[in-house]
């Protein structure tokens, strides 16, 4: 990484340009900087943000100057059989292949004269930013930057895993293994859904603390039992969890 001073040209017509507010940072940055996604660089990472509009181009209508939002790393254009379905939202303008540019294939950004990409249609690890209007979505102006920036990723990452995906049913277990920032909002969907029993497993158990304070009923640690962690959820289950969210992201 290095600090540079950049120029953001004025957004094209349908695109918006965005004064950052607030970023978070997610573990998907760094899996451009160890080339585990596809990017090309130079590159401007971070999708995870509020901001404010600075200004729109030509034919924007869903926003206008002033408006705070959150830019969208999965867009929804609205017009895609992706975006029509109502059980999909893998939308086909979504950059997860690494192109790098706007949907009008050119970048708004440049550092010394020479072109800097995009990432995820978003790029939010800059005071400002241009994204295609399809990637931006209008927010309460009251809502803190600095909490809802984490709804342009991890929390809905988390909170879709349960509501949508997993269909977390009312009076159910659930077991979450992983209290970072995406395990805790698995953790609120399962609240959410009326799960009655939410057991939260790390092995950081400074964790446990603001894991029941969103909705963990018991937190438990692997390095507290010799027997495999499958096996101290069965016997304190019955044998019976009916949802179980793996949010590590370490293979072993």
């Amino acid at each position: 990484f290095s600090i540079e001073e950049i120029e953001v040209a004025p957004p094209k017509a349908k695109e918006v340009r965005i004064k950052i507010l607030a970023t978070g940072i997610c573990r998907t940055d760094d899996h451009v900087i160890k080339g585990l996604m596809v990017s090309r660089f130079p590159v401007i990472v971070g999708h995870e943000a509020t901001g404010l509009v600075e200004s729109i181009g030509e034919g924007v209508t869903t926003v206008k100057p002033g408006d705070k939002v959150i830019p969208l790393f999965m867009p929804q254009c609205r017009e895609c059989n992706a975006c029509r379905n109502p059980d999909g939202n893998l939308c086909i303008k979504s950059d997860i292949t690494g192109r790098g540019v706007l949907d009008d294939g050119t970048t708004r950004f440049s550092c010394k004269g020479k072109p800097v990409y995009h990432f995820m249609n978003t790029s939010t690890f800059t005071e400002y930013t241009v994204v295609d209007e399809f990637s931006v979505a209008k927010i309460d102006d009251a809502a803190p930057p600095e909490k809802v920036c984490l709804i342009g990723c991890g929390f809905s990452t988390g909170y879709g895993a349960a509501i949508k995906t997993g269909k977390v049913t009312a009076g159910s277990t659930c077991a979450v293994f992983g209290l970072g920032g995406v395990g805790l909002s698995v953790i609120m969907g399962c609240k959410s859904a009326g799960a009655s029993r939410i057991i939260g497993i790390d092995l950081n158990k400074d964790k446990f603390e603001k894991a029941k304070a969103v909705g963990a009923t018991d937190c438990i640690s692997p390095k507290d039992s010799t027997k495999p962690i499958s096996e101290v959820l069965s016997e304190m289950t019955g044998n019976t969890v009916g949802y179980s969210f793996e949010v590590i992201g370490h293979l072993k």
